[in-house]
């Protein structure tokens, strides 16, 4: 909520929602995730909803796709790029691919050597496998300028799998900014209330 807040101070009208089957978003697709593919659609759908009320249509359109929402948003783009011509400027704190998250937990498990049998299991459920629910693929399709960040050695994933979608983004307008210090991803979620300024001028560079 503070991240809403800054921005709302910094001038900008903020329309934002619960991830599918969280918070008070209702059920889709069975109930699951898919590590952004499923929820891809809800990228588009608030982008139509914005574009077809009477009071935002006329309003610029910047996203802010945190985490598994910067994953769904690569894929959205992937998959319904016309929905983003109009779009300025994209910024995406954390995005991961399931795979490397799944892998490093098994391995401070101690049962890294399981990482097949967990792929399986998850595939029989979401019907994707982790290679698919990875969006470094997906960022070969990101066309609008685009600012990552991420704590470089953050516990859940490695900086090889951000660093991966950033080189993929195939335009020159985007950013890579790493978070050191720390090894708690936690701290990415945090650093919007703590440094906004960075992200701040980014949007308003883009957006005027």
């Amino acid at each position: 909520m503070p991240d809403y807040r800054i921005l709302h101070e910094a001038g900008y009208n903020v329309l934002t929602y619960d991830m599918r089957n969280l918070g008070h978003s209702g059920t889709g697709n069975g109930g699951i995730g898919s590590g952004g593919r499923f929820e891809a659609r809800d990228v588009v759908g608030s982008l139509m909803y914005a574009r077809g009320d009477e009071k935002l249509k006329d309003m610029t359109i910047g996203l802010f796709s945190r985490c598994q929402g910067s994953n769904a948003t690569m894929f959205a783009m992937q998959m319904y790029p016309e929905h983003f011509e109009e779009v300025r400027c994209v910024v995406s704190p954390q995005p991961l691919s399931v795979g490397v998250t799944m892998r490093r937990t098994l391995e401070r498990l101690g049962s890294g050597e399981r990482i097949d049998e967990l792929e399986e299991k998850v595939r029989l459920i979401v019907s994707f496998r982790f290679d698919e629910m990875s969006p470094v693929e997906a960022a070969k399709s990101v066309t609008v300028p685009t600012f990552l960040y991420q704590v470089h050695d953050d516990l859940m994933t490695r900086p090889s799998d951000v660093r991966a979608m950033y080189d993929n983004i195939p335009i020159a307008e985007k950013k890579l900014v790493w978070i050191h210090g720390t090894t708690a991803r936690w701290d990415g979620y945090l650093h919007f209330q703590r440094e906004p300024k960075e992200m701040l001028d980014w949007f308003e560079r883009h957006m005027r």
